[in-house]
């Protein structure tokens, strides 16, 4: 029996990747657009697509035109299935239609992210302000005369190697 290993990749990306595992759907029915039928004559094609789609699901980054945009899991099977569900006229070439609803949903989720930041500063900001954010004052009452003595030598040998 010969083992094509384009297909081999496939069959273990499906199966073993969790891109596979969680999203053949529409990862499969993605990569359909490129028209890859029958996946035994053109499994080299289907291994190509599939490895960019792989590659973008592991790094969760992906790169147009010189500018790098950060997208989630779920804004990758967003953008697949908005890809899915239009209807090309022709077969897909490339990955810049994906490319371009992928950068939306990636602006759409950096603006929300920041929003977040946002108000966890805010918030922080007036925690410190209230003294709601601030560490309790710690009691050092039981602090003896020798370890305060051990302390100040050490402070002092400290001050004394880095040149003070």
């Amino acid at each position: 029996m010969v083992i094509n290993k384009d297909l081999d990749y496939v069959f273990n990306v499906l199966t073993q990747h969790e891109l596979g595992k969680k999203y053949s759907t529409p990862v499969l029915a993605y990569v359909s657009l490129f028209a890859v039928t029958p996946f035994h004559l053109k499994s080299s094609k289907f291994r190509r697509i599939l490895e960019d789609v792989v590659k973008l699901f592991d790094s969760q980054a992906f790169g147009f035109q010189k500018k790098i945009f950060r997208i989630s899991h779920a804004g990758i099977i967003e953008a697949l299935d908005i890809c899915i569900k239009k209807n090309f006229t022709e077969v897909l070439e490339n990955h810049n239609y994906l490319k371009k609803v992928m950068i939306s949903i990636s602006e759409r989720e950096g603006k929300s992210a920041s929003i977040q930041a946002e108000k966890k500063h805010r918030q922080r900001e007036d925690n410190a302000l209230s003294g709601n954010g601030r560490p309790e004052e710690e009691d050092f009452s039981n602090i003896t005369h020798e370890k305060r003595q051990a302390n100040l030598q050490r402070v002092g040998e400290i001050i004394k190697s880095i040149g003070g």
